[in-house]
């Protein structure tokens, strides 16, 4: 079976103030249902390759392959609507709408889809809330919230379009170790009962260590 996400030979330059080499001939591959952290000192390129791997940036030579298809080349409505489909995001910072509810934050990846209805949108909502023991809370206004609770709305909102692949860049960076484990339960049950793949950024050594494998990068380069 082809993997779910594939890079062959990925070279990313930033070019101001002066050219920098940041990622050098990065080929990775992602299994299905497959948990890889990717862990490296600050300013290695680990988060670069995330907005790469997740096609939101597209300033970058080699090829990106999702779901067996190069996406390399796809124009940036093309690559939306591949992104919105296939990819979940979670960051450190959980970027919900304080001024919406809890439901109305999970909903709106969906409402900008555009794939179901508005009925058929909460409805998936609230069963994404279930899986997340959250759905006491949506009617609340996400400021409301504590940070343990707004990061895990932050995954049911990553999961309403049904993505393959979550995605996320220190999802656990804010949450004491409580909560952070919590986190990393979730999203291991996930990757086993949904059959989602996972490809998490990390300075979190505990949990790096609790994941399938882990990728690791030096000076723009993949070392193991």
């Amino acid at each position: 079976m082809k993997p779910i996400l594939e890079t062959k030979d990925i070279n990313k330059y930033f070019t101001d103030p002066v050219e920098f080499h940041v990622l050098k001939d990065i080929s990775l591959k992602l299994e299905r249902k497959e948990f890889v952290s990717i862990m490296g000192k600050s300013g290695c390129g680990k988060s670069t390759l995330l907005y790469i791997l997740s096609t939101m940036d597209t300033n970058y030579t080699g090829e990106l392959i999702i779901d067996g298809k190069n996406v390399s080349h796809e124009s940036k409505d093309n690559l939306a609507r591949i992104r919105s489909e296939n990819i979940g995001f979670v960051f450190q910072f959980h970027y919900l709408l304080p001024e919406f509810t809890v439901l109305k934050n999970i909903m709106l990846p969906a409402l900008k889809l555009g794939k179901f209805d508005h009925k058929t949108i909460k409805k998936n909502a609230l069963e994404k809330l279930e899986i997340l023991g959250m759905q006491e809370q949506a009617d609340k206004k996400a400021s409301r919230l504590s940070g343990g609770q707004k990061q895990r709305v932050a995954i049911a909102r990553a999961l309403i379009n049904n993505p393959k692949i979550i995605m996320g860049d220190e999802p656990t960076g804010n949450l004491d170790s409580k909560n952070a484990n919590i986190v990393f339960d979730i999203l291991r049950e996930l990757s086993n009962e949904l059959d989602m793949s996972m490809l998490i950024v990390t300075h979190d050594k505990d949990f790096a260590k609790k994941t399938d494998r882990i990728i690791e990068m030096e000076d723009g380069y993949i070392i193991s």
